[in-house]
């Protein structure tokens, strides 16, 4: 020690502190060891509180930041469900009018095909007729030529038998004449029906054109509609996977609650057999109807399970879920200040809402399928047992009571009474919110 000393005298030399009181004097010595000593002390000292402030500070900085990021992703998803929204209206209301166009095209083509049925019929009842004056025309103008050879062989008789042969000659020249004329008629009619039916052809040819450009419209605006439903479906569909639910399960499980049926019926065609028929688009058109309410049902699943955060931002992850000094720490520990509102992550039930060894003030969720929530360490409880609360409300302030080591809350995530880490739904809902 004293060759210390002395190697430290050259730079730390030894200083005695004097302490005088009215009978003696007394002094203390500080040898350059002590000194060394003190200094390197209060050098680790002021390292040590410089490290800490500019972690704190660093963590406020990133807790900002992530609070932001939160907020713009969640205003991110909502803009996307309601362009979603905005964008399903659209072609639910353009396939229902491509479908009244289409009704109207079939309606129109099924008078266009009574209409050429019709003008086929009265064309053969023309050509039948025509066929009957031609031959009553042959017959009458061969009775014609009999008739005037008798009367030219006649013409030497008696007066009376000529003036009779005459007159029927006669007779004869008038139904001729009235027969050409109704062959005439008959002719123009068949014209005018072999026009009415190329007029239909035609109508029937700009119908049937018509109906395929709609047809390839209506094929567009299903594959559209049918594009959008699965990349918006499949992201829920992975959330729900990543946090270990069933999807099928919980979906059977919201259908089971909105079961209800009514409503206008929409009329359907029979074939020969009397069975239902229908269409491809009809049954493309249904296909995403049945998407749609896919998605509604992912929608109310998502409000009924605790995929959000339960507090805003301005926090920090101080203890992760999982194992520590043998003992599960069955929840995560979000610090921050003393009074920051704690929220719902999910529509619930308040079940338990007071003091509990080592939770201090806490409360407990109880919310659909099984999941439960625990809110401990609050400073302030505004929540009563048997309340009903939805996604987003304010249900207390976080605090520092019960067993606990500074301002924080823990936050547990339980399915069946069984823990589970809370990272695991809050990891699966990063992609979506």
């Amino acid at each position: 020690m004293d060759r210390v000393n002395a190697l430290l005298e050259r730079w730390i030399p030894e200083q005695r502190l004097f302490i005088k009181s009215d009978t003696t004097t007394r002094f203390v010595r500080l040898r350059p060891l002590t000194q060394a000593a003190a200094y390197s002390v209060g050098g680790l000292l002021f390292a040590w509180a410089m490290l800490a402030t500019s972690l704190l500070f660093i963590d406020s900085i990133s807790s900002g930041s992530t609070r932001e990021q939160a907020a713009i992703a969640r205003s991110a998803f909502e803009q996307r469900l309601i362009t979603l929204a905005h964008e399903r209206d659209a072609r639910a209301n353009e396939a229902t009018a491509a479908q009244k166009r289409f009704q109207v095209a079939l309606e129109q083509v099924s008078q266009m095909q009574s209409q050429l049925l019709t003008s086929e019929e009265r064309r053969r009842e023309l050509e039948t007729g025509i066929d009957v004056i031609q031959s009553t025309l042959r017959r009458t103008m061969t009775e014609r030529d009999e008739a005037r050879d008798l009367l030219a062989q006649a013409q030497g008789g008696e007066d009376g038998t000529a003036s009779t042969l005459s007159a029927q000659a006669d007779d004869m020249a008038g139904t001729v004449e009235m027969l050409a004329d109704a062959l005439n008629d008959t002719s123009a009619q068949r014209d005018a029906a072999a026009e009415d039916a190329r007029q239909a052809r035609v109508e029937a040819d700009q119908v049937a054109l018509q109906k395929r450009l709609l047809e390839e419209r209506n094929d567009q605006i299903f594959t559209t509609l049918e594009g959008a439903v699965n990349i918006s479906l499949k992201p829920l569909d992975k959330m729900f996977r990543n946090a270990g639910m069933n999807p099928e399960s919980i979906l059977g499980q919201i259908r089971k609650g909105y079961s209800g049926t009514g409503g206008p019926l929409m009329p359907i065609s029979l074939s020969s057999k009397n069975m239902a028929e229908y269409s491809q688009d009809d049954m493309r058109a249904s296909a995403i109807l049945d998407r749609l309410d896919e998605m509604n049902m992912y929608r109310m699943a998502v409000d009924r399970l605790p995929f959000g955060m339960p507090l805003d931002g301005g926090y920090r992850f101080t203890s992760p879920f999982g194992y520590r000094w043998g003992r599960l720490h069955a929840g995560i520990d979000l610090a921050g200040p003393v009074g920051m509102k704690v929220k719902a992550p999910a529509d619930g039930t308040v079940i338990d809402a007071g003091w509990e060894n080592g939770y201090g003030q806490m409360i407990r969720l109880q919310h659909q399928f099984g999941v439960s929530t625990v809110y401990g360490h609050l400073s302030r409880i505004k929540v009563k047992i048997g309340q009903k609360v939805s996604r987003g409300d304010v249900i207390g302030d976080s605090g520092n009571t019960g067993r606990s080591t500074g301002p924080h809350l823990h936050y547990e995530i339980r399915v069946d009474g069984r823990p589970i880490n809370p990272m695991t739904f809050i990891k699966a809902a990063q992609n979506v919110f």
